[in-house]
């Protein structure tokens, strides 16, 4: 609810209060799993997150990284890793089934 719903909505969907102002419309968090076969892409969502992946198809990155934010709140790199872990669980726990 703090870094993602302002873009992608209290419900994941992509329909947040920022979403119309932006030039690409926010993913549909609920369907990741749906849109990769079936599997939720856990690492990729956690690099994603990080950082560390681009979506090339979408051309240059508009979402933040969180993975910097998160390491820039605590100095213990265990810490952002662990927010990145919990944001990765939280949106395989809202995929549509």
């Amino acid at each position: 609810m703090e870094y993602c719903a302002v873009c992608h909505g209290n419900d994941g969907k992509g329909n947040g209060p920022a979403a119309s102002a932006l030039k690409k419309a926010p993913a549909d968090l609920t369907t990741l799993a749906a849109r990769n076969g079936g599997k939720f892409p856990e690492a990729r969502v956690y690099q994603f997150i990080q950082g560390d992946a681009e979506v090339s198809a979408h051309g240059s990155r508009d979402m933040p990284i969180w993975g910097d934010l998160f390491r820039q709140l605590n100095l213990d790199p265990g810490v952002a890793n662990m927010r990145i872990s919990n944001l990765a669980d939280y949106l395989k726990s809202i995929q549509a089934k």
